[in-house]
């Protein structure tokens, strides 16, 4: 089937679409928030640029479009009909750069949290369970490095 729109407007319509502060993005961010956890978005100083980082758990979050970043559920296993195989190609070199960016995210000793669009809000609770346990180990830790005085 043909797209229905021009390729002038089908143009537009893409152009619209957002990198940035999508709503799953925004949602993630609420319910860290609220548990408490500060963060950073966007960190340009890390591979792949973070969507949330959280420096004091070395944890880097990605919040993903299941369709953008190729996603094995119905969202992202479907293609446009019109240029399938700009589509294909695309999308495929997303997943690689996905790929790259966590490899060597995990070889400088962070924590990589991928949050799929359509796993939004199992994916929050066990994101916030993680940082729970990084809490409460970290707690820990301060606790039994004091010293007594001599």
């Amino acid at each position: 089937m043909a797209d229905k729109l021009s390729i002038a407007d089908r143009s537009a319509l893409m152009s619209r679409i957002k990198a940035k502060n999508t709503r799953p993005e925004i949602a993630v961010r609420r319910a860290l928030f609220a548990s408490g956890f500060r963060f950073r978005i966007h960190s340009k100083d890390l591979p792949g640029k973070p969507d949330i980082v959280l420096k004091k758990f070395k944890c880097a979050i990605f919040v993903h479009g299941c369709f953008w970043h190729g996603h094995d559920c119905r969202k992202g296993t479907t293609l446009p009909k019109s240029n399938k195989e700009k589509w294909i190609a695309k999308l495929n070199s997303n997943k690689q750069r996905d790929q790259i960016n966590e490899e060597s995210l995990r070889r400088q000793g962070w924590h990589v949290f991928i949050i799929w669009e359509c796993e939004l809000t199992d994916s929050i609770c066990r994101l916030q369970q993680f940082l729970e346990r990084q809490r409460a180990c970290a707690s820990a830790k301060i606790v039994s490095t004091t010293f007594a005085a001599d």
